[in-house]
């Protein structure tokens, strides 16, 4: 089986992501994607310090119509910063006769050698990367963190990545559409509707919730 693990804060949930998440499986013709919410996030702050129950139950609301997606709370299981790496490696235990794709987008890729023990994700598993308006590559091995480039083999015409473990960095296009989860935040604080930016059942939980509204 080909699984692929899509983490973030998920704060809220919203279309992007989804895109995102179907764009990879599509591409990479994933069997699974499993949305992972962060319950420590260690590149930044959790804006509004929402409960990682109420991320959750709004990852579960957005991917309840999609056979493919599932939701894990993985992250929330264990103590400490919710580093991918040691996600990676939870799952690649489970999962031990299926291939893992890790799905990241392509602004968050361009900084992942500022990541714990980033180096390591390369040899646990293959690597997705999204593109997103503004963060298209357009030189696959120059985006690489310079400490790893001598690990991997470029084919200009796939636009694959080969690492020496024998894992792959995929580019896939995205969607056009560049939502971001802050600007979400931002317009319900300023009273605005989100409804065509986030799943239906999203948009209801949080306004019966009275999420991110102040």
């Amino acid at each position: 089986m080909r699984i692929g693990l899509l983490g973030g804060s998920f704060n809220p949930i919203h279309n992007a992501h989804l895109r995102i998440a179907e764009a990879a499986r599509m591409a990479c013709r994933l069997d699974r994607v499993i949305f992972i919410p962060a319950a420590d996030p260690p590149h930044k702050a959790l804006a509004g310090d929402l409960p990682f129950a109420m991320r959750c139950r709004m990852v579960a609301l957005a991917i309840s119509d999609y056979a493919p997606f599932e939701l894990s709370t993985i992250e929330g299981e264990r103590s400490g910063k919710s580093y991918s790496i040691d996600t990676i490696r939870a799952f690649r235990a489970q999962y031990t006769q299926d291939e893992l794709f890790f799905i990241i987008g392509g602004d968050s890729f361009i900084e992942i050698g500022l990541w714990h023990s980033y180096e390591a994700i390369f040899r646990e598993c293959s690597l997705i990367v999204v593109e997103r308006p503004g963060y298209e590559t357009v030189d696959q091995h120059a985006a690489l963190p310079p400490a790893i480039k001598g690990e991997f083999s470029c084919d200009d015409e796939s636009r694959w990545l080969t690492h020496d473990s024998g894992h792959y960095v995929y580019f896939v296009q995205g969607t056009p559409q560049d939502i971001s989860s802050t600007e979400i935040r931002r317009l319900l604080a300023a009273g605005n509707s989100i409804n065509h930016l986030v799943p239906p059942a999203v948009a209801a939980y949080i306004s019966q919730q009275r999420i991110y509204y102040e």
